[in-house]
């Protein structure tokens, strides 16, 4: 009798006090059962901190019945008397159904049966979800979820995004700021007996989540909405493919609209095409006709190769290297200014002046506005463009790449290189994301690019009269708002067909201006894909008027003063 029990009290020291094999460990981590405690995924905010996007975080109460059903009483440490408490069934079933608000006898209902999983309760708040684990009630444990809501529907829809699953980003910036937007999940760790019951006193750990960053952007929510109205009207009008309007801070790079029409609502994004769902003002490159005239001035102008009053013959076509250009109108032999070139937008002077450049400073300053290059916004699939390099230009691509043909560029790079002219000849790389905002609802501003000179400042002053003249005494007219000076360029060009085969099919309306012209403040682009009816029967100044106002008259930029530029368009 004394070996045997030399032999069973040796193998218990063995096992409960070396644990020799990790036997006690195992059985330890056998018992533990773990609920996880969602993050709230941070919001999405614009620049006056309305919300785009935002998350509740909800809990279902579930129950395994088999576990409750077969459980007469249990116990429950009281950290009041730090004793045990012995607790009834039905007194358990009672503090549950008064937490969670229901009737007792629809509680005993739902805990009551043989099923291994039942809801009791669907989408209750945290607070109620923590009381409920407070009450150990035997099989009763929580699961939570997490619901995305957009209030805003389709406003900034393609910027802001989606989630796939309801927690991680499939577009827009939900895509792009997920690290940022998800946080990271808590837990609440415990041990449940062989019985199926929480054991008291036992391990009983808490790992709060730690919520998400919000996302504060450079957005007017305000601007937003009237952009993305405006464009969508003017596209139903000219019965159009689709249209895009963005609106910039000259002095700060900040992007306060980037309307698209048929905008997706991140609520449901499916009810509209794939093709919708992104911001065509990043992703789609197209070819930007005449509104690049204006990187050709400001180089011919940077180079001293041209002035705005600089005299050039032009007749009525133009022949170089075996390439002929004409313009869209007839005229006969004509002495146009700089200035009389861009604001007729003319072709044949454009080539004139440009063919001062040698092809590399032609390329050289293409590259200087951006064109050819991303902007950094953090928006997915931003596109670079097409720019070739000199030595693959054909002898027609050479001198077309000076009006904005055989190139193509983002709507947002035509932006960037017109606030270069209207700041003084400094380009500020744009801007989307103003900054996070963490729990503790401390702002980490994110800091801007590095900015750098394009041209001069004496150049930028320049062509920015050239461009109010466009609008004074050239055909840009319809782009002038009353009280303020207006400079402005209109573009078109043919938009490569899209069904793989050769050629143009439609073309691309477009026009670009910037206000006051004293001290620009806003860009304005407004952009159209292939409308329907003659081309020159169409013009954007309207709508650019519309919201260039708009802008304007919501941040309260005061009226202008001095006397508007009016340079000739023909020589005297």
């Amino acid at each position: 009798m004394l070996t045997l029990l030399l032999v069973v009290g040796g193998k218990l020291f063995l096992i409960q006090g070396l644990d020799v094999g990790g036997m006690a460990e195992a059985a330890y981590k056998n018992r533990l059962t773990t609920t996880i405690l969602p993050a709230e995924r941070g919001k999405i905010l614009d620049a006056n901190g309305t919300v785009l996007a935002s998350s509740v975080i909800r809990y279902n109460i579930v129950v395994d019945q088999t576990v409750n059903t077969n459980t007469s009483d249990f116990s429950r440490y009281d950290a009041k008397t730090q004793g045990i408490d012995k607790i009834s069934r039905s007194q358990g079933i009672s503090e549950l159904a008064n937490v969670l608000g229901m009737d007792v006898n629809q509680v005993t209902q739902a805990v009551t049966g043989d099923k291994k999983y039942n809801i009791v309760a669907k989408e209750v708040k945290p607070e109620v979800e923590d009381q409920v684990a407070q009450l150990h009630i035997p099989g009763v444990v929580s699961e939570g979820t997490s619901k995305r809501v957009y209030p805003n529907g389709s406003v900034a829809g393609g910027v802001i995004g989606f989630l796939k699953d309801g927690t991680t980003g499939q577009a827009g910036l939900e895509q792009t700021q997920d690290d940022q937007l998800k946080g990271t999940d808590g837990k609440r760790v415990f041990e449940i007996g062989a019985d199926g019951l929480r054991i008291p006193v036992a391990t009983d750990l808490l790992t709060p989540a730690v919520n998400g960053k919000d996302v504060k952007l450079t957005l007017n929510t305000d601007i937003q909405y009237f952009a993305q109205q405006a464009v969508q009207t003017q596209v139903n009008q000219l019965n159009a493919e689709w249209g895009s309007i963005v609106v910039e801070d000259v002095k700060t790079g900040n992007i306060i609209a980037m309307a698209d029409t048929n905008a997706p609502d991140p609520n449901d994004p499916g009810k509209v095409p794939a093709a919708d769902r992104g911001v065509r003002s990043v992703t789609a490159a197209y070819e930007p006709g005449s509104v690049e005239k204006m990187i050709t001035a400001s180089a011919a102008i940077n180079e001293g190769k041209s002035s705005p009053l600089d005299t050039v013959t032009i007749p009525p076509a133009v022949t170089i290297d075996g390439q002929t250009f004409t313009d869209a109108f007839d005229h006969g032999t004509e002495q146009r200014t700089l200035a009389g070139i861009l604001g007729y937008s003319m072709n044949t002077g454009t080539v004139m002046v440009g063919s001062r450049l040698t092809k590399q400073q032609r390329y050289d300053y293409l590259t200087r506005f951006g064109i050819g290059q991303a902007p950094d916004i953090g928006l997915p699939a931003e596109t670079t463009g097409i720019l070739a390099t000199p030595d693959q230009w054909d002898d027609r691509q050479q001198y077309t790449v000076l009006f904005g043909q055989g190139v193509s560029q983002s709507t947002l790079q035509t932006v960037r290189a017109y606030q270069s002219v209207a700041n003084g000849g400094v380009m500020l790389q744009p801007r989307l994301i103003d900054g996070y905002i963490g729990a503790d609802g401390v702002e980490q501003k994110v800091p801007a690019q590095d900015s750098r000179q394009v041209v001069t400042k004496e150049t930028a002053q320049q062509v920015r009269d050239i461009l109010e003249s466009d609008v004074t005494e050239g055909e840009v007219k319809d782009a002038a708002i009353d009280g303020y000076r207006v400079g402005a360029k209109t573009g078109t060009s043919q938009a490569p067909r899209e069904d793989g085969l050769p050629g143009f099919d439609g073309y691309t309306a477009s026009i670009i201006g910037m206000a006051p012209m004293d001290d620009p403040r806003f860009i304005v682009e407004v952009v159209v894909q292939r409308p329907k009816g003659s081309i020159y029967g169409i013009t954007q100044g309207p709508i650019f008027r519309s919201v260039m106002g708009q802008v304007l008259r919501t941040y309260n930029v005061p009226p202008s003063t001095g006397t508007p530029v009016r340079f000739p368009q023909y020589a005297k």
